[in-house]
């Protein structure tokens, strides 16, 4: 009999849990879904066969991740696709917060969970619900293979010159404070498919990754390794993001405190969900944004310029960093399809040989694709970010490492 090839893939968020299942033959996907507002009365499951394309939708409460995951265990066997598949060889978690402990895929075990979950501290907001879907898949599947891929794990070949930030170290390592970054396998994979596009070998290949979604980061890629990346200890620090400020002088916290009367919490919470764009101006939607712009709003006009003068300072931060650049790779939901903020990222910086080419950018597509002229000294690429075909690539790889 032939070796079982299925991944299904899990994200499990707060109130939420993401899943895919794929065929690592030919990387093709059998189906997808979306758990959402677990724990409430109004809680709903849409899943799609996309073999056949049928979806279907469920409705009403359930109570917690393990009814989630059940209830999605239910509409995979009603495709003949269910968690007792002898054709399933493994379920990826996506884990968010890996520390320095964890700098690959893991299968997991009681150990591992351990780790995670002393973890919590530096990912309050990720790590439990993530644990919570490793727990609950391992007992509904005990004896099939759990493997753990890290937001944080691609992050971990910065130096120390990188990660480490300026503060005594003896206070540093008691509290695990350091820059770990975050969308890990998402720059992991668009730098590997840039050098693709490319037609060379990652090693080859110096990239900065742009990967701007409601989260934006940047990464500097040299020859396939990350030496430096916008965010740190936690997902805040960086570039302006949906709702999150980026980098900030630390003093601003403490005058909030000390003048405006502000408890931690109500920093904590200005900080990552009413800053950013949605600060600004009342609006985290890109599209919305640009279409404020063009109507002339002044209020998203701003907040468009401050969020595109710091994607260009990290953009020519790591091109120092860097030393040589072959290409820059706008990826996520806001790279992919905002061909404004493309452009303006890169204007005025033919200096340093990126350029972008109107017609080429105005162009929408769904595989990677060049942007810049054909002469450019630097490429400008767009490239679809794939999370999910990430997990599950790298998780069948361990899993077959270890059973031969």
């Amino acid at each position: 009999m032939s070796s079982p090839t299925r991944v299904l893939v899990l994200n499990s968020g707060s109130s939420s849990l993401k899943y895919q299942l794929l065929d690592m033959r030919d990387s093709s996907r059998l189906a997808v879904g979306l758990v959402e507002r677990i724990g409430e009365q109004t809680s709903r499951l849409k899943h799609t066969h996309v073999t056949d394309g049928d979806t279907r939708e469920q409705n009403g409460p359930i109570a917690d991740h393990e009814a989630a995951l059940k209830a999605v265990a239910g509409e995979l066997s009603r495709d003949s696709l269910g968690l007792d598949s002898p054709e399933l060889a493994a379920i990826g978690h996506r884990v968010v917060h890996g520390g320095m402990f964890f700098t690959e895929p893991t299968l997991v075990d009681d150990e591992v969970l351990t780790e995670i979950e002393r973890l919590i501290p530096v990912a309050p907001l990720h790590n439990p619900a993530n644990l919570t879907g490793l727990r609950t898949a391992r007992s509904l599947r005990p004896d099939l293979p759990q493997v753990a891929v890290f937001d944080t794990a691609f992050h971990t070949t910065m130096p120390e010159s990188a990660a480490r930030y300026a503060i005594d170290p003896r206070i540093a390592d008691r509290h695990r404070i350091r820059r770990y970054g975050f969308h890990g396998t998402s720059h992991a994979y668009v730098s590997r498919e840039t050098a693709r596009l490319l037609g060379k070998d990652p090693a080859e290949v110096n990239v900065i990754v742009l990967h701007l979604g409601n989260g934006a980061s940047a990464s500097a890629v040299e020859g396939g390794r990350c030496v430096d990346t916008s965010m740190g200890l936690t997902p805040l620090e960086g570039l302006v993001m949906g709702t999150r400020s980026g980098d900030l002088d630390p003093a601003v916290i403490f005058h909030l405190e000390r003048v405006g009367g502000m408890s931690t919490d109500e920093i904590d919470t200005l900080l990552n969900k009413r800053s950013g764009l949605f600060g600004l101006c009342g609006d985290n939607d890109m599209r919305e944004i640009r279409r404020r712009v063009d109507a002339g709003d002044e209020a998203a006009k701003l907040a468009f310029d401050i969020y595109i003068h710091r994607l260009k300072k990290y953009i020519g931060a790591y091109y120092a960093v860097l030393g040589r650049v072959d290409a820059v790779a706008f990826t996520a939901g806001v790279g992919e399809n905002a061909a404004p903020v493309r452009e303006a990222a890169v204007a005025g910086l033919e200096g340093l040989g990126l350029a972008v080419d109107a017609g080429l950018n105005a162009v929408r597509g769904d595989g990677p694709r060049l942007i810049s002229p054909e002469d450019a000294r630097v490429k400008v690429a767009v490239v679809p970010t794939d999370e999910e075909l990430e997990i599950a690539t790298q998780t069948y790889a361990l899993v077959e490492k270890n059973s031969h």
